[in-house]
């Protein structure tokens, strides 16, 4: 299914194709077929252009289906997010999507088997690809298989991943790099990246999970007018609180026990003036205080609790989280545009996520305490493959699952030249582009790195 369109991306007016196409996936490794649908924006081609870059955009879960990011940030039209937190996703609107890099790119959406309108064949097992292996495989596969029917196999390949995407988007990498069909890709943007997971559990022995998270607490912290930046900006007080985490705050947390009462307080009186709790409630906690603990603490004398992808908004309900109607707002405004653009009503057939029995019904590719759980090492062979990959990581200064403080971790354990790595933090949490000013941010930071622009320009 095809139907044209145009608008003006980046300033610049472009006319597309938009097309709804499946494609039919053999199984690999005694793994059921899947037949994927995907949604994809190709612009008029230009005479005597270079070859355009094709950017492969999905989301995490696992598994979920692309609409996130479609409806939020790359797609010819986006949901506007209304600045009143509190309004309800009624008050949500579909707009033409200025922010959105088709302009640089041709766009396509893909959605993993068991979402979207991507399916396993009849009598397949789904739980087949429930793994981070075979996940990433069969994205690897769809994009082999598109690029080879609109003959674009010459085009630049950029991946962008979100949440566990990134996971997806690291592990296809590698793959790519060691296909022989398909070339290394020449871009991997990891946005609300999970490639570390260093602090999403955030167990009592791991502390530098409470270091990188620290910052995030700032920003939720000051966002709620419960700390006083002294004057400085949310991101000079983010990166004040970061120093200190990764210095004063690490050796008192290494020293655990051993910490003197004095060094203790002292610690704990500093933590309390970045995030506006107690420093009794850090001294109580031994100084780890988690991010869900935090967003349960900060305002329970009102009653209310801090949303959890989105630290910004507010409920009066612990098991709610309050910033899940963004979710809600991107799925109806999804709804609207597929019967507008495409004709189709996808209630009922079209399916946000899969439905996995938990986090531990996923294949994570480590059975024991002995295995690495390396994610990153994808991107260390597409490296290898590529030189000249450009790897942008991105992530919300709100957003409570995935922090700025990991990203930044992620960056400097890397074996990656630092020369080809960026980071871009913005206002907001999980998918920060909800917010209108991250979403033109988040568009031209995906312009810069697909063209090499921006702060890519001087990069030798």
């Amino acid at each position: 299914m095809r139907v044209t369109g145009e608008g003006v991306f980046g300033g610049e007016q472009v006319s597309y194709e938009a097309a709804l196409e499946t494609y039919d996936i053999s199984g690999k490794e005694g793994r059921p077929g899947v037949e994927l649908v995907s949604v994809s924006y190709v612009a008029e081609p230009k005479a005597d252009a270079p070859p355009r870059p094709v950017l492969f955009v999905f989301n995490g879960g696992p598994i979920s289906a692309s609409l996130y990011l479609h409806m939020g940030a790359v797609g010819p039209k986006r949901v506007h997010v209304p600045e009143d937190l509190s309004a309800s996703v009624d008050a949500y609107t579909l707009v033409d999507n200025p922010y959105s890099p088709l302009d640089v790119a041709d766009i396509v959406l893909f959605d993993p088997a068991s979402t979207g309108f991507s399916r396993v064949v009849e009598g397949g097992d789904p739980e087949a690809y429930y793994s981070v292996e075979a996940d990433a495989q069969q994205f690897t596969d769809f994009v082999a298989a598109w690029l080879s029917r609109h003959n674009r196999q010459e085009a630049p390949v950029y991946i962008l991943g979100e949440s566990y995407g990134t996971m997806r988007a690291a592990e296809a990498a590698g793959q790519f790099a060691e296909a022989e069909d398909v070339n290394a890709p020449a871009g991997v943007f990891l946005m609300g990246q999970a490639v570390n997971i260093i602090e999403y559990a955030q167990r009592r022995q791991n502390i530098i999970s409470y270091v990188v998270s620290l910052p995030t607490l700032v920003a939720m912290g000051v966002e709620q007018g419960k700390v006083d930046t002294h004057g400085k900006s949310v991101e000079e007080y983010m990166a004040e609180a970061s120093e200190f985490a990764e210095t004063e705050y690490l050796l008192a947390l290494f020293q655990g026990n051993r910490l003197s009462d004095d060094a203790l307080q002292s610690v704990a009186s500093k933590l309390e003036s970045y995030t506006g709790l107690p420093a009794e409630y850090f001294v109580e906690k031994g100084l780890k205080v988690k991010k869900d603990e935090y967003r349960l603490a900060l305002l329970a004398d009102e009653g209310k609790v801090l949303g959890v992808a989105d630290g910004r908004y507010i409920s009066d309900d612990a098991k709610q989280d309050a910033s899940g109607v963004i979710s809600y707002g991107y799925y109806n405004g999804f709804r609207q545009y597929m019967t507008e653009t495409f004709g189709l009503d996808i209630e009922g057939t079209y399916k946000p996520s899969a439905e996995v029995a938990g986090l531990s019904a996923w294949d994570w590719g480590g059975s024991s305490p002995f295995s690495a759980y390396d994610y990153s090492v994808g991107i260390d062979k597409a490296f290898e493959a590529n030189p000249d990959l450009r790897v942008l990581i991105g992530n919300g200064y709100h957003d409570t699952m995935t922090t700025v403080g990991a990203a930044e971790y992620l960056a400097a354990q890397a074996n990656w030249p630092g020369s080809q790595v960026r980071l871009s933090f913005y206002p907001g949490g999980h998918m920060a582009y909800s917010l209108d000013t991250s979403a033109e941010r988040f568009g031209q930071d995906i312009r810069d790195w697909v063209t090499g622009q921006g702060n890519w320009a001087n990069v030798e």
